[in-house]
């Protein structure tokens, strides 16, 4: 039963969907600004400054109880951590080589396939074949794209579903964030040695961490938040439809911010991928939503 107190914070179904637009916007922007900083500071210094305010904003807003948890708990939010880090340092790799809507686009292949595993009848598998249609278009036209390029943003991909399928294990044994919060430290920990690649000075440098911090603000705090007010009202199939249009934001993020123009035959590409993940999420039985945590990136 729901409680007045409850329902007066729903947001009613359109500021919910705002929200969600609001977080898809903001992590992609995040993904344009953070490519900005990749000609001061190597990917890797990037990716860690964005997870490290992310971490430290989590814990300060979860403060998760930490004591009397079990060896199992401890391990599933370490699980959680590493398909989170793993997923931001591919990802960042990607960008660096390849334009950040074919790198979104790419990535999004991992949660189609695991929603693939949820399709009930045979001709659902039309949904995957049309999203592999659209990633073979993102290899026309332009030249090849960077093989190590495709390669992060694969492995991102497979993250990606690891994430999710880590974030429903978490969920059942760590309350509201607290397990996030908790993997999101983890992920630091897990990248911290690659700052040994990083110029020290840039670690220093005030433009730079002020850049960096408002990166993990915008691709983590800001959407996590909006989509954890906004799941209150909207359902996991809606929120999964939403959701589907990240690649295009990817594309528009990376051409507003970073001037990145894709060919036609591109944005057709990732058109294909957009249809191809609404649809998956409408053919998923009800309990198997694509997208039940955060952004990926």
């Amino acid at each position: 039963m729901v409680t007045a107190r409850t329902e007066h914070h729903r947001p009613s179904l359109p500021a919910a969907v705002g929200l969600v637009l609001v977080g898809i916007a903001s992590v992609q922007l995040g993904a344009g600004f953070a490519k900005l900083l990749f000609d001061d500071i190597e990917p890797n210094g990037v990716v860690w400054l964005r997870l490290a305010t992310s971490a430290v904003v989590l814990l300060l807003w979860a403060r998760p109880r930490l004591s009397g948890r079990s060896r199992v708990d401890w391990l599933v939010a370490a699980r959680y951590g590493v398909c989170l880090g793993t997923m931001n340092w591919a990802i960042y790799q990607s960008f660096s080589r390849i334009p950040i809507g074919v790198a979104v686009t790419i990535e999004f292949i991992g949660p189609l396939v695991l929603a693939a595993i949820g399709f009930r009848r045979p001709r659902d598998l039309g949904w995957v074949a049309l999203a592999a249609l659209g990633v073979v278009l993102l290899g026309f036209e332009r030249g090849h794209l960077d093989a190590a390029g495709v390669g992060y943003a694969l492995l991102a991909g497979v993250a990606w579903a690891g994430y999710i399928l880590s974030s429903a294990a978490t969920g059942e044994r760590w309350p509201g964030i607290d397990g996030l919060a908790v993997a999101a430290l983890v992920a630091v920990l897990l990248l911290s040695p690659l700052l040994l690649t990083v110029d020290g000075g840039d670690l220093v440098d005030g433009r730079i961490l002020a850049i960096g911090a408002a990166v993990g603000l915008l691709s983590s705090v800001v959407p996590y938040s909006a989509e954890l007010v906004a799941l209150r009202t909207l359902p996991a199939a809606t929120f999964g439809v939403l959701m589907s249009l990240e690649p295009a934001a990817a594309a528009l993020a990376g051409l507003a911010v970073v001037g990145e123009d894709l060919a036609a035959i591109q944005w057709l590409a990732i058109g294909c991928v957009v249809v191809a993940s609404v649809g998956a999420t409408r053919a998923t039985r009800p309990d198997r939503a694509i997208h039940p945590d955060v952004t990926s990136e």
